[in-house]
């Protein structure tokens, strides 16, 4: 599935870091940041959300609600806001039902083997529910700023 600029975000129901129940309906009438990244605790999800940590205060003041997306679960979850201290939400998608509505659960390749991954990738959605913004190509140390530059 490809999704693109103006088209309306795929709704989904999944639990946080909490086991709390999360819905992109929740969050209609805020702009919202959803972030997809492949594994808590590795270097480069790490340096992300610490970038999207460290410019929280900006990304709010302008208006976004930050959520992040893996399929890892939610005592791992836990584990990486704590260790962080991160101050937003977490998606715990271990069957992966968000990524393939996002079409971020895809064949990738490394050192010339090929598995199923999830692919770093950002949507940012508007107040009315549609996607305003994507960005394939996350810089994750300038992450905020490709977000705020949108």
């Amino acid at each position: 599935m490809t999704l693109s600029i103006g088209q309306e975000a795929p709704k989904f129901v999944s639990k946080d870091q909490d086991g709390n129940e999360i819905s992109l309906v929740d969050f209609l009438g805020k702009k919202v940041v959803l972030y997809f990244y492949p594994k808590d605790s590795t270097p480069g999800c790490t340096t992300q959300a610490k970038n999207l940590r460290d410019n929280f205060s900006t990304l709010t003041e302008a208006g976004y609600v930050v959520i992040g997306v893996s399929p890892d679960p939610e005592k791992r979850h836990q584990n990486f806001i704590k260790k962080n201290e991160l101050p937003f939400t977490l998606i715990s998608d271990e069957d992966k039902s968000v990524h393939e509505l996002y079409g971020t659960w895809q064949l990738k390749k490394f050192m010339g083997k090929e598995y199923m991954g999830t692919v770093r990738t950002t949507f940012v959605i508007d107040e009315e529910g549609k996607i305003s913004g994507i960005i394939n190509k996350v810089k994750t140390k300038e992450h905020s700023e490709q977000i705020l530059a949108l």
